[in-house]
């Protein structure tokens, strides 16, 4: 199992998003939504330190083998707490923007992209721990369906919500900004059922983790050169440059257990 290179851009990039809390003392709140629980929260920047830290030291720590499993469990809370900030606005999202099956979709959507990150830090888990076969195959079905479940409400995000994600693709891209958003809309879903069918599975975790990075090259990396004092604009990076490195470890992961599955049996 080659994870290595999958789990230096997984630390990388939690690593810079704790960084990004840390300059700014925030949260980054397109992804680490605490705004969602009210704005008289007290006072959250010791929260946004918090986080920071762990972040960091989570990102720090999955790099070693001895303190990996460490790490992975450090980085499965924080970012399962990521997921949790996302929960009110199943309330108060349909409140303000009416109860419309692309509101609920698009707060799925938006907690799901911590999801898949903090199953990647359980996959890394599970690599630095001496797993039976049994429970290996646990952690194979868990993951299967998480990201096969949130790569469908990432599909259908942008298929109800055309006009809205539509903008995040570049102008000059050929046929149109609509059509990309359909294209990677559906291509979403057929990543989700291939993951939890078992079909074709390896391939699309690649093919999701190289669709990820296009975004982070097109659409997002220009954001960094267009408003460089907003911490969104970093921390959107950061996030997408994690979920890369999440769906490469899926897909290294899924690699693996098929390989194990293939070998022949032997008779001592």
């Amino acid at each position: 199992m080659n994870l290595r290179p999958a789990i230096y851009l997984y630390s990388f990039a939690t690593v810079a998003a704790g960084v990004v809390d840390l300059v700014w003392g925030d949260f980054e709140r397109a992804h680490q939504p605490i705004q969602a629980f009210g704005d008289n929260i007290p006072p959250h920047t010791i929260f946004a330190y918090a986080v920071a830290f762990g972040l960091i030291v989570g990102g720090v720590a999955v790099l070693s083998p001895r303190s990996a499993r460490r790490g992975a469990a450090i980085l499965g809370v924080v970012y399962t707490i990521f997921a949790i900030l996302w929960l009110p606005r199943l309330y108060t999202a349909p409140h303000i923007l009416g109860q419309h099956i692309p509101v609920y979709i698009g707060v799925l959507g938006g907690m799901g992209t911590q999801v898949i990150v903090a199953a990647a830090a359980a996959i890394v888990y599970a690599a630095s721990s001496k797993q039976t076969t049994a429970q290996a195959d646990r952690t194979t079905r868990m993951v299967r369906w998480i990201f096969g479940l949130c790569a469908v409400a990432f599909g259908l995000a942008h298929l109800t919500g055309i006009s809205g994600n539509e903008g995040l693709v570049p102008k000059y891209m050929p046929f149109g900004q609509a059509f990309w958003t359909i294209f990677t809309g559906v291509a979403f879903v057929l990543a989700g059922l291939a993951f939890v069918t078992a079909i074709l599975d390896v391939l699309a975790a690649r093919l999701l983790a190289t669709m990820f990075f296009v975004f982070s090259v097109l659409a997002l990396a220009p954001l960094i050169f267009k408003y460089p004092n907003a911490e969104g604009s970093w921390g959107t990076n950061a996030y997408n440059l994690a979920a890369v490195a999440s769906a490469w470890i899926f897909a290294e992961w899924l690699a693996a257990r098929r390989s194990l599955a293939a070998q022949p049996m032997t008779v001592a």
